[in-house]
């Protein structure tokens, strides 16, 4: 039996042959693929890296998909059904819409597949498949396979060293896919067993933890760091920016070789951020909270969302200009997406406020709603505007400057994204 695994590149960049080195390995399927039975011989595919042969013969083909790979996902889906392939679609996009997806496959994963994964290469064997597979019950963390990072390209990601601690987020921003996908739960993979898999995979490396919120509960953040601190490793992960109340935790954080912080600012306005229940932030301590963390040495990815309800034009000059005040070192701006699944989509949808179901456009640089402050037109060049004022090569020496710890991969980080700038691919 021969099985392919697939992690689709956006239709955009496939159609101009405009393929990026990635972030990190499409940990997803290297899960999946350790979950799969013996006997199976395995090819994973991430088209962010190397173009697909769609005239290979395989018997069973899986395909992971977010929202803006879904019409990619679906294309390539079609494509080796054609051949004689058995087709099964699994990820975000085709757990919120799974009767979208079933157009294009023999079968639907519906969220986890640690449960299910198995039950579908099984029904295969036997000529069974089922349209829908739905995960029953949240996966016990405690039984995660270690990815099958053998599968994966030796060349060509920024970081090859990632890996889980955590499943969930504490939170659920209105805009965010996470809870729609992993529900209200927030579970942790025992510590040991972490520590376990890092001995295995670290060489050296930069190591990245995936998890939405590494610190989403502080004390077991604690313990996690802790533990981390005589393996001498450098890492970077996302987090909530609350952690600077914690004194403790920030300074767990640097000891255990934290190099770096993506953090959902999101917005300036506490209106803004209380429409979409973003409650871990207040705009009272963004500077102050910035002006802590930089002082334990932890550089800042920090992400902003343009075109909230009570946005105005004046949001981006103020933003930009926050942005240059904090010296945040490697900002991030999002056009907000209503993404399928999400509580703000279910309520746009019904005020009639979605102008496309174009899933290729939602992805963060495009207008794909109406604003209610602004027109379209101004969402989008205001956003546009924000990411050329603020990689400029001005804007990016005043942020990162030359006498600093880290400074050569903040400036090559920065540089990459002026790059992108250049070719209006902001993120």
């Amino acid at each position: 039996m021969k099985l392919l695994l697939i992690a689709p590149a956006r239709e955009e960049a496939v159609k101009r042959s405009r393929r990026y080195h990635s972030l990190a390995p499409p940990m997803n399927l290297g899960i999946v693929a350790a979950l799969t039975p013996p006997g199976v011989e395995i090819s994973l595919v991430d088209e962010n890296l190397a173009p697909l042969d769609l005239d290979a013969k395989f018997d069973l083909v899986g395909i992971t998909a977010v929202t803006q790979t879904a019409p990619r996902a679906y294309r390539l889906a079609d494509s080796f059904r054609h051949t004689g392939a058995k087709v099964v679609l699994g990820g975000i996009h085709p757990s919120v819409l799974p009767e979208e997806a079933s157009q294009h496959a023999d079968a639907v994963v519906v969220g986890e597949a640690e449960d299910v994964w198995p039950v579908v290469v099984q029904d295969f064997r036997n000529g069974a498949l089922k349209k829908v597979y739905r995960s029953t019950a949240r996966p016990d963390l405690a039984d995660l396979p270690w990815a099958r990072r053998d599968l994966f390209p030796p060349k060509g990601y920024r970081i090859n060293v990632s890996l889980a601690t955590t499943r969930g987020c504490p939170y659920s921003c209105a805009f965010c896919t996470v809870t729609s996908f992993f529900g209200r739960t927030y579970r942790f993979r025992p510590i040991p067993q972490v520590l376990q898999e890092l001995e295995s995979v670290r060489n050296g490396s930069l190591v990245f933890f995936v998890d939405d919120n590494i610190v989403g509960n502080p004390k077991r953040a604690k313990e996690l760091f802790r533990a981390l601190i005589p393996y001498k490793i450098h890492w970077i992960g996302q987090a909530s920016i609350n952690m600077a109340r914690d004194t403790e935790l920030l300074d767990l954080a640097s000891a255990s070789g934290c190099a770096g912080l993506f953090v959902g600012i999101e917005s300036l306005s506490p209106m803004s951020l209380a429409s979409v229940s973003k409650r871990s932030n207040r705009v009272e301590e963004y500077e102050l909270a910035i002006k802590k963390i930089h002082s334990y040495g932890i550089p800042i990815a920090g992400s902003f969302i343009f075109g909230f309800d009570y946005d105005t034009e004046d949001v981006f000059e103020e933003t930009v200009d926050f942005v240059k005040r904090t010296r945040i070192e490697t900002p991030q701006y999002g056009i907000l997406t209503p993404y399928p699944g999400t509580s703000i989509h279910n309520q746009m949808e019904r005020d009639g406020r979605i102008l496309t179901r174009d899933w290729s456009k939602y992805r963060l640089d495009n207008v794909v709603f109406e604003p209610k402050l602004m027109s379209v037109k101004t969402l989008q060049q205001g956003h546009d505007w924000a990411w050329n004022q603020t990689f400029s090569f001005t804007s990016i020496f005043h942020r990162v400057g030359f006498l600093r710890g880290n400074v050569l991969p903040l400036w090559a980080v920065n540089w990459n994204f002026r790059g992108h700038v250049a070719k209006k691919a902001w993120v």
